[in-house]
């Protein structure tokens, strides 16, 4: 049952990362170091959440 809410927390995370993209994206001068980060994290968390639902250790 830990790894369900893990993946979950780490879900909502992902989709706050994923408004923050969003969000920066539509500034009239959206700061592109700032979004490659957010996408960064994003894709980290992404990774984790496969992690944990294969099976597979986390690095």
């Amino acid at each position: 049952m830990a790894v369900e809410a893990r993946i979950r927390e780490l879900g909502v995370r992902h989709q706050i990362l994923e408004r923050e993209i969003q969000d920066e994206h539509r500034r009239p001068a959206s700061d592109a170091t700032r979004l490659k980060e957010l996408k960064r994290q994003k894709l980290r968390l992404k990774e984790q959440m496969e992690q944990l639902r294969t099976g597979r250790s986390l690095h």
